[in-house]
């Protein structure tokens, strides 16, 4: 087993708490733990990669980023699994819409997570492998998305590999299929919990949409998707 401090989080067990919420961008990580937690504590800054932990509502809660893409989120989730004793992880991220009745900053809810990745070759699986999330923490940020007054969309989200994809109809192709959205980091941690016979969920704003062509700033995605941060982190303290 690989030992702490891991070259990409410098802290130890007893500093993270057993519920993480990940958003991809370091400064989302920030603004959560300035906004949301009582004495927020940085525990994590190698690569800039920034991890918060603090108390939200008397429960202890930690924050880190995961950076952009599969490798990134395999990476951090793997150590904070596998090293660090977390046993909840919840993406808090931004996904690009791709059905016409979903609208720029609902919620999506990732129950499965398709792919175009290979990430889940490492395992040698004798077949496809379907990522899927926490039926618990699913269930629990459903309820909560209701308390909250939130509206919200469950179902398949893809994650690629390629932002820029150099075959623009691909996302109609998944939309046929009901996928919900696009983003790119949901089955990374599905997988890794899987593995590690740990729980996750990817809770996402929609950013943009695929049909419309209606997007969000980077400022808006950074500081202003607050219901997506409320949604988990009461799911976060309700496990």
């Amino acid at each position: 087993m690989t030992m702490y401090p891991t070259p990409h989080i410098n802290a130890t067990p007893e500093q993270i708490a057993p519920t993480v919420l990940m958003p991809g961008d370091p400064l989302r990580s920030e603004f959560i733990a300035r906004t949301f937690l009582e004495r927020a504590e940085l525990f994590n800054n190698v690569r800039g990669v920034q991890g918060y932990t603090g108390w939200y509502k008397g429960q202890r809660v930690s924050v880190m980023a995961s950076g952009m893409g599969m490798p990134s989120m395999g990476i951090y989730s793997w150590e904070l699994f596998n090293v660090f004793g977390v046993e909840r992880i919840l993406r808090i991220g931004s996904i690009g819409a791709m059905q016409p009745h979903i609208k720029v900053r609902d919620l999506i809810f990732g129950m499965s997570a398709c792919t175009t990745s290979n990430f889940a070759s490492q395992y040698h699986l004798p077949g496809t492998c379907a990522p899927t999330a926490d039926f618990g923490l699913l269930s629990t940020a459903v309820a909560q998305a209701q308390r909250l007054g939130a509206r919200y969309h469950v179902g398949i989200v893809l994650t690629s590999d390629a932002f820029y994809n150099d075959c623009a109809d691909d996302g109609l192709k998944w939309a046929k299929m009901g996928v919900l959205g696009v983003e790119m980091e949901a089955a990374a941690l599905y997988l890794t919990a899987a593995r590690a016979g740990k729980a996750a969920l990817a809770i996402c704003t929609v950013s943009d949409h695929l049909l419309t062509g209606e997007e969000t700033t980077a400022a808006e995605r950074q500081n202003s998707f607050t219901q997506m941060m409320e949604v988990a982190l009461e799911t976060a303290i309700h496990p």
